[in-house]
């Protein structure tokens, strides 16, 4: 019986995984091919949304961007070890936790599948009000935002359960 949920419980957090590093391999193809074939131009979607290809050769939001490719190959690695530990995370938990840090490490391996393909991660959703313009980020950033806010709240809920008991 035990083998059977753990097949399931395999299985959904695959599906997850691959799911959200599928779609945003698409997403990343089909917006450097815009770029491509705009030569580069902005594309206006509606007055709070624009679609505008950058290369993040940092971490997130453009963190950490430099030219030096010693620093730039440490901190892949150090991104790699990152991604193997949530590999093992996602084995040793169990409930929202699991499926959170299985939308982080779909998120995380497709960003990391970017800085080794390209030596930068393509980020090109810029959302904005007038003049104000927040960090251009991509779908994989999306899913790993949300598994970050899932684990957060799974620790409220966790740490609420145990004060009660």
């Amino acid at each position: 019986m035990n083998l059977k949920i753990i097949n399931n419980n395999f299985y959904v957090n695959l599906t997850i995984i691959l799911s959200i590093f599928i779609l945003d391999r698409l997403t990343k193809l089909y917006v450097v091919y815009l770029d491509k074939i705009n030569s580069g131009s902005e594309i206006y979607l509606s007055k709070y949304l624009n679609i505008y290809l950058i290369w993040n050769e940092g971490i997130a939001f453009g963190l950490f961007s430099f030219d030096e490719k010693n620093l730039y190959n440490y901190l892949t690695i150090l991104i790699l070890i990152i991604v193997v530990f949530l590999l093992f995370w996602i084995i040793k938990s169990n409930g929202i936790q699991k499926y959170a840090l299985s939308m982080i490490f779909g998120g995380a391996l497709g960003n990391l599948f970017d800085r080794i393909l390209y030596r930068a991660v393509p980020d090109f959703i810029d959302l904005h009000i007038n003049n104000f313009h927040w960090f251009i980020f991509n779908i994989a950033d999306i899913f790993i935002t949300i598994g970050v806010f899932l684990m957060i709240f799974s620790e409220f809920i966790v740490k609420g359960r145990n004060e009660k008991n």
